[in-house]
């Protein structure tokens, strides 16, 4: 505190909202009020309670809907028996769609959608050996190296084709 200028602590009772500054002419005047943090404090008590004022009218509305929604769903043996009714239905459910999944790859649709992506695949694979045959032969033209070299260098396999 010592090393501080006394601007810099103004600035910073400034900042912190504790004294109040204008600038009249060339100069610059600071004051404060003790009456200013009274006022402060009394806004802030003021918003706290009408938040305090909001927060309980909201648990009061949720608490009658919590009650309202209790009505009809009272344990009874009719409910406890649907319920658990709902949860066998729902067990058989997730096995009938597990068997599903399981024939899964006969379905047309799949079969259609896998020869569509294995077409793209092959074409994609076809594209990329005639980009490897033609940096090959790019390679031996300006450079003059063999090819089982540029193989090698490379990690080519020797019988690279394309895809039928």
């Amino acid at each position: 505190l010592a090393s501080m200028s006394v601007k810099e602590i103004l600035q910073s009772l400034v900042d912190d909202g504790m004294v109040d500054t204008d600038r009249i002419g060339t100069s610059n005047y600071f004051w404060a009020f003790p009456s200013k943090a009274l006022h402060a404090r009394k806004r802030k008590l003021e918003e706290l309670e009408s938040q305090v004022a909001e927060s309980s009218q909201k648990k009061e509305a949720l608490q009658k809907s919590i009650e309202k929604s209790k009505i009809g769903r009272e344990d009874t043996k009719e409910r406890t028996a649907l319920i658990k009714e709902l949860a066998a239905l729902q067990h058989k459910k997730e096995q009938l769609k597990a068997e599903i999944d399981k024939y899964r790859e006969c379905d047309p649709d799949v079969v259609e959608e896998m020869r569509q992506k294995n077409k793209v695949a092959k074409e994609a694979a076809n594209r990329w050996t005639d980009n490897i045959f033609s940096i090959k032969s790019w390679a031996k033209r300006k450079f003059g190296f063999e090819e089982s070299r540029i193989d090698k260098s490379f990690g080519i396999p020797e019988d690279l084709d394309y895809v039928d």
